[in-house]
């Protein structure tokens, strides 16, 4: 396996790279529907691309407001710390645009790996889309 490392991407020049991991894991996959899915924050957010070698595995976006979102990988990567790796670099940003604190909604199974970054459960249990969702925070 070639080495994973994060970029901050360009939403314009890569917006094919992005949909196409975000179409695998939330529509294809997650059965989200498309139009929940691209919405008006993705030109304003910040994008990440995780890549393998120059081929991209992962994605995420960072709102102004320090909110983090769409954070996906693609599924035969997954289990290799590409999450890690993405969440790094976007929490290191964040940080340095001086969001000390930066906040998700996570799939509840996925809660533990956000935990593990610092996040804590600021909420109880809900649905979005149809998936349960905790409401996380993390105060750097």
């Amino acid at each position: 396996m070639n080495k994973i490392h994060v970029s901050v991407a360009d939403w314009q020049k890569d917006i094919a790279e992005i949909r196409r991991i975000r179409e695998a894991v939330f529509i294809a996959e997650q059965s989200v529907p498309a139009e929940l899915e691209w919405d008006a924050d993705d030109a304003g957010a910040m994008h990440f691309l995780a890549f393998e070698g120059d081929f991209p595995i992962g994605t995420a976006r960072l709102l102004p407001s320090g909110e983090i979102g769409r954070v996906s990988v693609l599924k035969d990567w997954r289990g290799l710390k590409v999450g890690d790796k993405l969440m790094e670099a976007v929490i290191g940003v964040a940080e340095q645009r001086g969001q000390t604190r930066q906040f998700l909604s996570a799939q509840v199974y996925a809660a533990p790996f956000y935990e593990r970054l610092g996040f804590k459960i600021v909420s109880d249990e809900f649905l979005e889309v149809g998936i349960p969702h905790v409401d996380m925070v993390r105060e750097g």
